[in-house]
């Protein structure tokens, strides 16, 4: 999903590796895999493709991952996305 991104280094997400039990959840629900377990601890392997859709976060047992939902507008992004998916324009994106 490298070729989908919106506004590089403007994402919320936050990893507190000490925090962090390996428990690999977070690689499990994200959508575009901006996780991946590094020995047993998650590290951010993608930060720009994170859409901010919050799924790694709620899925924490630990609270070491935060992000704030929405903030790098995730609707104009999908909005985008299905637009050139489909070839035309059915959503115009950003609420």
């Amino acid at each position: 999903m490298k070729e989908f991104r919106y506004i590089n280094e403007q994402v919320s997400l936050k990893l507190d590796s000490a925090t962090c039990i390996g428990c690999g959840r977070c690689t499990t629900v994200c959508p575009h895999r901006v996780l991946a377990l590094e020995g047993k601890k998650a590290k951010i392997n993608d930060f720009n493709g994170c859409i901010e859709c919050g799924a790694c976060a709620q899925n924490c047992p630990t609270g070491a991952i935060g992000v704030n939902p929405g903030t790098g507008c995730a609707a104009f992004i999908i909005a985008g996305w299905v637009n050139k998916i489909t070839g035309r324009r059915v959503m115009s994106g950003c609420c």
